[in-house]
């Protein structure tokens, strides 16, 4: 196997593609490829500096990490939807094409027989056969929903260049057989989306003071294990009660 190389992930799937037959499988190929084909060449990336992976419905690729990820992520939010939207007006119902497409970046091996391997590359796929981005693109209009790698997202995306709006991407949270992924969203977060996926920001922890001698309150006064909790207190099912509670014994009042 040769080593890994840092390269630029970039996977595009086909929406209900087994629910066609084999007609309109085979007519949908030829689409998916054309159209990759068109956006890598619009982002300039030429076909020396790219390697495809034939999945039937899906299509992956490794584009040289020097290529311009701003410009593959321009095309694909400008481009892609504007090509779908034109070819889909003139296809029947059958023959209409929608996009789930994630751009993700790592390092990827290839071995003697054109296999891929790196856990880049499998936390992206993760992220394209994600819960979330499934229900985004089921809830759009539009025929084409994309989700970025955290990391492109803290690298390229957050930074507000030209044609990458930061404001329109939305983070979530993928489940995976590794663990929880971070992810990034162009558009609006799917309207049922699954708990497990709704990234919100941990509250912070208050400080918890040292405990004075015989475990008494601190000095600034605030309560400690084995002391009391005064004033009013937030149970864990949300309620709110009054008074003191006492921990290590005695009277609870």
């Amino acid at each position: 196997m040769n080593d890994p190389v840092n390269s630029t992930i970039l996977l595009l799937d086909i929406e209900k593609y087994s629910e066609r037959d084999d007609v309109e499988q085979a007519y949908l190929r030829r689409m998916l490829y054309d159209l990759t084909d068109r956006t890598l060449l619009a982002a300039g990336v030429d076909e020396t500096r790219r390697r495809r992976a034939d999945r039937g419905d899906s299509v992956m690729e490794l584009i040289d990490a020097n290529c311009s990820v701003i410009a593959l992520l321009r095309t694909l939010l400008t481009e892609v939807p504007a090509r779908l939207r034109s070819q889909n007006r003139r296809a029947s119902a059958a023959a209409r094409m929608r996009l789930r497409g994630v751009v993700a970046s790592g390092y990827v091996a290839v071995d003697p027989l054109d296999g891929w391997v790196g856990s880049d590359l499998n936390h992206a796929c993760r992220l394209l056969d994600a819960d979330a981005l499934r229900a985004a693109l089921r809830d759009r209009g539009d025929d084409f929903a994309l989700c970025v790698s955290d990391p492109v997202y803290q690298g390229v995306v957050r930074h507000g260049h030209l044609g990458v709006p930061a404001e329109e991407f939305r983070s979530l949270t993928v489940d995976s057989k590794n663990g929880p992924l971070g992810a990034w969203l162009h558009g609006p977060l799917p309207q049922e989306l699954p708990r497990s996926a709704a990234a919100e920001p941990a509250a912070p922890s208050a400080p918890v003071p040292a405990p004075g001698p015989g475990g008494a309150p601190a000095d600034d006064g605030s309560p400690v294990f084995g002391g009391v909790f005064g004033g009013t207190n937030h149970g864990i099912g949300g309620g709110v009660f009054h008074g003191d509670v006492r921990f290590g014994g005695g009277d609870h009042r």
